[in-house]
Order: structure tokens, then sequence, then C-alpha cells
């Protein structure tokens, strides 16, 4: 019987040592893409921006947003974004949901039913498509806007497209975004009183060299058949039209140089665009080696698990 025991014990020791192996594993080898920030050549912080405003200021995956709880919508939503990020390969699940971290409460769904409105992202889905998390995250209420229909599904998601192209060109770009609040009273929706701005802003800066520059864009809340560079503005522009101070990390000489004044010709004014099949083919390239080499680790640990399995039950049936 202390045989039997003894035998059990070991068995039993082994199977830890192995549930640790394994945890180890999954935890070292993720299954998703993560974020492409870290490591990068990006300066922590830089994106946020300075205000005055008494708002709670809540970080989600990928950015940070500063809530107005008079409007149910943030004063600004700011990320950097990668060429890394925008080539990523997980699917927009539309979870729009209301903000657990709104002390306060966020939006709610029922705020945009029958509205006539959009639930407009601020930071789009598809800028956060480098992993599942981060997806998730952008479906908050606290990251809409209502958005007149022709607006959100036409020039605003002509102006997001053109970011990503900003940001396949320059390799990472620091960007803030939102309505712009100051210039109400406005109309609202729903039981929580959403705003509907009639104006939204992006402030975008490109800080690596060989050539850094910065621009900005208003456009109304309605749909437009005009080129997106018409909308186009110095950031000193949409700081004087939205009380927010862009980029105060930045060097007080090249805050003012960069801010003062935008050039489009610097930019490319071209809208990225990725098929399923280049997500596609870009996730088995890149991920195949790993995932490979992860499942196969994984098949034979659970192999092993199987094994200790039998012989545990084994032994306990000898010890009854």
């Amino acid at each position: 019987m202390a045989k039997k025991k003894s035998k059990f014990k070991k068995l039993l020791i082994t199977l830890l040592i192995l549930a640790a192996a394994f945890a180890v594993i999954l935890i070292l080898t993720p299954d998703e893409k993560v974020s492409q920030i870290t490591g990068s050549n990006a300066i922590a912080g830089l994106e946020i921006p300075g205000t005055d405003f008494a708002s709670q200021v809540v970080s989600h995956t990928g950015y940070t947003l500063c809530y107005s709880e008079k409007d149910e919508q943030p004063y600004w939503v700011a990320y950097v974004l990668t060429r890394e990020e925008i080539n990523g390969t997980v699917a927009r699940d539309d979870n729009f949901r209301s903000d657990p971290s709104i002390t306060t409460g966020s939006a709610t769904l029922s705020d945009y039913k029958l509205s006539g409105y959009d639930r407009g992202h601020l930071i789009p889905a598809a800028d956060l498509c480098y992993s599942t998390e981060a997806m998730n995250d952008s479906f908050y209420l606290s990251n809409m806007s209502p958005q007149a229909p022709d607006f959100n599904r036409g020039i605003w998601a002509d102006l997001e497209a053109t970011v990503r192209n900003f940001a396949q060109n320059d390799g990472l770009i620091y960007v803030v975004t939102g309505p712009i609040l100051s210039e109400g009273p406005y109309k609202t929706i729903g039981n929580s009183k959403v705003s509907v701005p009639d104006y939204y802003y992006k402030a975008i800066l490109d800080y690596s060299e060989p050539e850094t520059k910065a621009i900005g864009f208003i456009l109304p809340n309605k749909g437009s058949d005009e080129d997106l560079q018409s909308f186009a503005v110095s950031i000193d522009t949409v700081e004087e039209r939205t009380g927010i101070d862009f980029f105060p990390l930045l060097d007080d000489k090249d805050e003012n140089a960069l801010e003062a004044s935008y050039t489009t010709s610097l930019w490319d004014f071209g809208q990225f665009y990725r098929s399923s099949a280049d997500a596609s083919a870009d996730s088995n390239s890149n991920e195949s080696v790993a995932s490979d080499a992860r499942t196969i680790v994984l098949n034979i640990l659970y192999e092993v698990f199987g094994d200790l399995k039998r012989q545990i039950v084994s032994s306990l049936k000898s010890l009854i």
C-alpha cells in the first residue's frame, strides 16, 4: 500500500510540473498578434493632449480617451498608429456596448436606437485589428459619437482610410480625434441626452526623421463630395476650435513650428486598402512557423496529460 501511495504522489507531482509548463507555453506563445507599439520608436505619451476639462480619462487597449459626461462622448481619443498594426488580421466583431470604465455611466445602445444617427467610431475598429482585445475595446460606446449616416459611411470613412495610409507610408504616427464640443448648445438623442456635434476633427503628427510634419482636419457632420484636402487645417486651428492643447510633450520650438502650418503635399492622400486575401496571406506567412511550433508542443503536452490521467485514475482505483 505504501508503494502505491508513493507512486501516486510521484504521478501527482509530475502532473503539477507539466501543468506549470503548459501554462508557461500558453503565456509566452500567445495565439494572437499583440500590439506592435511595444518596442517601437513611439515616444510614450506624446499622443496625449493637455486639457483643462474636469473629465474622466480612461485607457483601453490601443487608445486613451477623455470623456465628457455632459455630452456622453469623448472630448478626444488619442492613440499611436503603426504600419504593423494596420496590417493586423483580426476581424471586426460589432460588439457595441456601454463602457463600464466610465464611472458616471456612458451612453447606451438605446440612446442611438431609432435616432437617425450612426454610432460613429472615433478610433476606427480597423485601426485596432492587431489584437482581439483591442478590436473588442473599439466598440465601447465611450468611443462613439452620433454621426450622420452619409458622413460616417462617406467622407469620415474616407479620412480614416487616408490616415491609415499615412501610417502605412510613414511607419508611425500620433493621432488625436473627436467631436468639437466647444460650440454648443447641441441637439441631443436618447434618454442620456447624447450631444450631436456639428463638426469633427483629427490632429495628426509624424515625428519621425527625416521630415517631421503635422496636419489637422475639421469636417462638418454631414455627407460631402469635397476633396479631403479641402478640409485640411493647421493644428493651431484645431486647437482654437476645440480648446485642446495637442502634443504638449513636444519641445516648444518644435511644437510651434509643426502646429502653425501644414503642407498637404507632404502627405500621401491615397486610401489604405487591404483585402481579406491580403490579410489571410500575411497572417499565414507571419505566424505559421510560431503557430506550428506551438501546436506541436501543445499536442505533446496533451498526450502526456492524457497518459498521466490514465495512470492516476488507475492508481486511485488500486488505492480504493
